[in-house]
């Protein structure tokens, strides 16, 4: 059974239909990708997984249970976090303290001191590569760096599954490099991804599983491999990317 699983969601916003009936898998231990060209939904549709947009039609399930109701920060505390497409840090703060902020938060309804709270905050900033880092303001940091500070917040919550949404972009190839590699290793640890990404070779290389939408439709679904030979994926989006 898929942990995370989108069954028929729709949304009209008046007489548009920005998402069609779309079913999504994301299994614990994978990276699942989105793709697809700019407005084709994909936004929304992670809007409707996290709560931040209601359905017209459809079901969202996490480990079976029905959460389309739930209010966001009620999924998060069942274990779903995400990050944005545009930056959202606290660009005043420091690296430290913007995922101190979340696991503060976290810790006031999953329990755990200060020292825990610090512990955690610790590990976290160390697994993304931000420890040499730890005490600046994200404000003076390049744009892959407050990349990394908002997945470590989002981390913090210690989630089952996390969504994310262009993670890649504003990375250099260096960075995107090391960026595979964490995601990579934290599904190792049995965390369920879904990635909206428009690094097609980033894409390619760390998804298992990948549905392209186009429309608010899924026109496809399947391996990297498939997904790369499928002729109306690369009429909709993958014949612009890799011409």
């Amino acid at each position: 059974m898929a942990l995370l699983e989108a069954r028929g969601i729709t949304v009209r916003f008046g007489g548009h239909v920005a998402v069609d009936a779309v079913d999504l898998e994301v299994e614990a231990g994978a990276v699942t990708g989105l793709i697809g060209p700019n407005g084709a939904g994909k936004t929304t549709t992670f809007n409707v997984l996290t709560g931040l947009q209601e359905t017209t039609a459809g079901q969202v399930l996490l480990a079976g249970d029905d959460i389309t109701r739930l209010a966001t920060h009620k999924r998060a505390r069942r274990g779903l976090a995400r990050t944005f497409q545009k930056l959202e840090v606290f660009s005043s703060l420091t690296v430290w303290d913007n995922v101190l902020v979340a696991t503060e938060i976290h810790g006031s309804f999953s329990g755990g001191g200060r020292r825990h709270h610090e512990r955690t905050v610790a590990a976290v900033i160390d697994r993304v590569g931000l420890g040499a880092v730890a005490g600046e303001r994200v404000d003076s940091l390049p744009t892959g760096q407050c990349r990394l500070v908002e997945l470590a917040r989002a981390l913090a919550i210690e989630p089952r599954v996390l969504l994310l949404d262009e993670p890649a972009s504003g990375l250099d190839d260096g960075e995107t490099r090391q960026f595979a590699d964490l995601l990579l290793d934290l599904v190792r640890d049995g965390l369920a991804i879904l990635m909206v990404e428009h690094d097609v070779p980033l894409v390619m290389e760390v998804c298992e599983d990948i549905s392209v939408l186009d429309f608010g439709r899924v026109i496809a679904r399947g391996t990297p491999e498939e997904i790369q030979s499928n002729q109306d994926v690369l009429d909709a989006y993958l014949g612009s990317e890799l011409g």
